[in-house]
């Protein structure tokens, strides 16, 4: 068992040191993020997202 989380469909992830984005799809296990000013695009290390905001802390944050 391990205690990094997977990302989910509307979390926040870091994605590489300081970089942020949402994950808004998974397509074939692979999640598929997008950042401001960016397109869409799937990530180049899966196992490398660091979850900083679930889709729940996100939406409690903006309440």
């Amino acid at each position: 068992m391990t205690d990094r989380q997977l990302p989910g469909v509307g979390d926040e992830v870091e994605y590489q040191p300081g970089c942020r984005a949402i994950v808004t799809d998974v397509s074939h296990g692979v999640p598929i993020l997008r950042a401001a000013a960016r397109s869409e695009w799937p990530a180049d290390n899966p196992d490398q997202l660091v979850v900083t905001r679930t889709r729940q802390e996100r939406i409690e944050a903006e309440a």
